[in-house]
């Protein structure tokens, strides 16, 4: 590998780091090339990695596909169907997943992004989503993920005007999570992580797929599902029930 994708891993959190700084981190075959080697790994690593984060080197997520590429028609020569596989592998990763977004996350890159369970924006990123002024239209999940996030009214705005949007207006259109400033992103994102990493990571990653199967299904339909696929109770439950219990009588 090309180093196009960097991996880190720490207490537990995967981070994947996009590499391309000189280039605002644009995709590119080779990067989903990457992306898609590391999320295999870690989708094999579930006592491992509790937690993944995706994020973007130099102070930007991505300022969306290489437009170099696109000329080039490298696509004509990849997989059919590659990079939307590779964004379908992110967002059914049986870990929770986390888009830190600082500065762009344009097009393409917010169809990867949106791959995440939660999207996390600096105050000063910058989303937007512009197929429409190239003439290009979205194949990898954006018109689907968008409006399933915010609502078709909000999606439409942001695919038909091409407007970009700051983190503070992604966290009130609940594209964003959540919102950091600036000069707390890293801490507040680390607090965050830890947050969820606190939690059983077995619990976490059943409610993620339970989150995933019945996305769709009416309540009926959903409520059953919950019933007679319920995966019980996570293996260090009893530990953590003991330790509530013992806190508890320690603070009497």
């Amino acid at each position: 590998m090309n180093n196009l994708v960097r991996r880190e891993n720490s207490g537990g959190v995967a981070t994947l780091t996009l590499n391309r700084p000189e280039k605002l981190n644009a995709l590119s075959k080779e990067v989903f090339e990457e992306l898609d080697v590391h999320v295999d790994a870690i989708a094999r690593e579930k006592r491992k990695i509790g937690l993944v984060i995706l994020r973007g080197a130099g102070g930007h997520f991505s300022a969306g596909y290489d437009m170099s590429e696109v000329l080039e028609h490298v696509k004509a020569h990849a997989k059919p169907h590659f990079h939307s596989e590779v964004i379908q592998k992110i967002a059914n990763l049986p870990q929770p997943v986390i888009s830190a977004v600082q500065g762009f996350c344009s097009t393409g890159a917010m169809e990867l992004a949106l791959a995440a369970d939660l999207i996390v924006a600096a105050e000063s990123a910058q989303f937007s989503d512009v197929y429409a002024r190239w003439g290009l239209t979205p194949v990898w999940g954006l018109s689907l993920r968008l409006p399933h996030r915010i609502g078709t009214a909000k999606a439409s705005e942001m695919m038909l005007t091409c407007r970009s949007y700051s983190g503070r207006q992604a966290e009130a259109m609940h594209l964003a999570n959540f919102c950091f400033p600036d000069d707390r992103f890293d801490t507040d994102l680390a607090a965050l992580a830890a947050d969820i990493l606190s939690n059983s990571w077995y619990a976490n990653q059943v409610n993620k797929r339970a989150l995933i199967e019945i996305d769709g299904l009416s309540l009926h339909d959903a409520h059953a599902l919950e019933l007679f696929k319920n995966e019980g109770l996570a293996p260090d439950a009893g530990e953590r029930i003991a330790k509530f219990f013992a806190k508890h009588e320690a603070s009497k």
